[in-house]
């Protein structure tokens, strides 16, 4: 069972050593999940337990406030997946501007040595750290031998370039999911909680649920897409849905404007959504969003829409 600690208060006075690996890890995509997995594998060998941390709010905005990248996954989708890889510790530490003025020694010192007791840490072969990205990986194996504990930074993967939380953000911006699943290892998700909106879908014929997203999160391009409608509740317990989800502001609705997220889940129109939680997951972009001369034109493009869907989710 994965220990979830919020600082490093939360780590026990008689914490043993352990085998750290550390990063923002936004979107835990197939390069962040080499650098865990291989961090869970060596604990295992050595009969140690292996910590990941992780930083909330994104080291950018506190940085460089005003440049939050969009971001691939929530604080909690992120420990849950960094959590299915092995992980015995997830610690999400408050990025302040404390914490960045941080030199590369005092950071190792106080935060590896200190607390956590490193026998050894694994980092992605780009990794930075410490006041103005001085230290590097280099530099982490020096200060491991000052305070005994070893070093190794880890390649991306690479399938024809290096896989990068930067390249799926541009790939998802102009609505290319399945080259974001394929780098991610899995689809891309949003996720919110389920508000009332105009209610033009239900009296369409295709009731959506329209998901009030949170704050910076990456939302594909303006389109239609395939894919699925999640919920864990318990009133959907282990919901996983086909769906036909649409990103836009409804242009053939003209004075709406406003960006939404919405997902009709294939042939259900039984569901009471309001309130919930949910997720989409994006498989294949079926086409852009489009303007319509009448409702009815709306409608039949919809109907194609959904049978495309429901082939693409077979």
């Amino acid at each position: 069972m994965v220990r979830r600690w919020h600082g490093l208060d939360e780590v026990p006075a008689d914490w043993g050593r352990s085998v750290i690996t550390i990063g923002v890890f936004d979107g835990v995509h197939r390069g962040h999940q080499r650098i865990v997995g291989a961090a869970a594998e060596l604990a295992r060998e050595r009969g140690l337990r292996s910590v990941v941390i992780t930083f909330d709010p994104h080291p950018d905005e506190v940085v460089r406030p005003g440049t939050h990248p969009p971001l691939l996954s929530s604080t909690r989708r992120r420990a849950e997946l960094l959590a299915e890889l092995g992980t015995d510790v997830v610690i999400l530490l408050p990025f302040t501007l404390e914490l960045s003025r941080m030199g590369p020694d005092e950071f190792v010192q106080s935060v590896l040595v200190d607390r956590l007791h490193a026998a050894h840490v694994i980092v992605g072969e780009d990794f930075r750290f410490g006041h103005k990205a001085k230290g590097d990986v280099a530099l982490l194996r020096e200060l491991g031998e000052k305070y005994d504990f070893t070093a190794e930074g880890v390649p991306l993967v690479a399938d024809g370039g290096t896989i990068s939380s930067t390249h799926i953000r541009e790939r998802l911006a102009v609505g290319d999911v399945a080259a974001a699943a394929e780098s991610l290892g899995r689809p891309h998700r949003v996720e919110g909680v389920v508000v009332r909106g105009h209610q033009r879908g239900r009296a369409l014929g295709f009731p959506t649920a329209n998901l009030e997203t949170m704050q910076h999160v990456a939302i594909p391009a303006d389109g239609v897409y395939a894919g699925h409608l999640i919920c864990d509740s318990d009133r959907y317990p282990a919901f996983r849905w086909p769906a036909a989800i649409s990103i836009g502001t409804n242009p053939t609705f003209e004075g709406e404007g406003e960006r939404t997220v919405e997902a009709y889940a294939l042939d259900r129109d039984d569901l009471d959504l309001y309130g919930e939680h949910m997720a989409v997951d994006f498989a294949v972009r079926i086409r852009d969003t489009l303007k319509f001369d009448s409702v009815e034109a709306l409608v039949e493009e919809m109907r194609r829409d959904v049978d495309r869907a429901r082939e693409l989710t077979a």
